[in-house]
């Protein structure tokens, strides 16, 4: 599948600290094209203007929670081919199942460690590197 450097991401959390660890763990694994956004309102909008491959959402964010967005991701037909990521610190079983029926592609528990984010998204693309 593809190198890492030739997937776009988006990282959706609202907390910045987070966004940024995860950026940089991104970036240790070869991912060059590495987008943020604080919620997923303006998730949808940047993606309604830049294609992306995969979206890295935390669940628990105001205004658009990332399951929401994960909707709004499959609802498009210009984004709903996209690899979808929850990361989240809450995996209740209620949560994985609705994410698994809106068409969640895999879950990222926080913490994590790089190596466990490369086995998520190798889950996902194959290999990366």
């Amino acid at each position: 599948m593809p190198a890492a450097s030739q997937i776009r991401a988006l990282i959706v959390d609202d907390q910045s600290s987070i966004r940024q660890v995860l950026a940089n763990s991104l970036a240790q694994l070869g991912f060059t094209s590495i987008a943020q956004r604080k919620d997923g309102k303006e998730a949808v909008e940047y993606l309604e203007q830049n294609p992306a491959h995969l979206v890295i959402s935390d669940f628990n964010m105001p205004v658009m929670d990332g399951l929401a967005l994960l909707k709004a991701v499959r609802g498009n037909p210009k984004t709903q081919k996209l690899a979808f990521i929850i990361l989240t610190s809450e995996a209740s079983k209620e949560l994985v199942q609705e994410a698994v029926k809106a068409g969640v592609n895999n879950f990222l528990a926080k913490p994590y460690t790089v190596a466990k984010l490369r086995e998520v998204l190798e889950k996902v693309f194959g290999p990366i590197t």
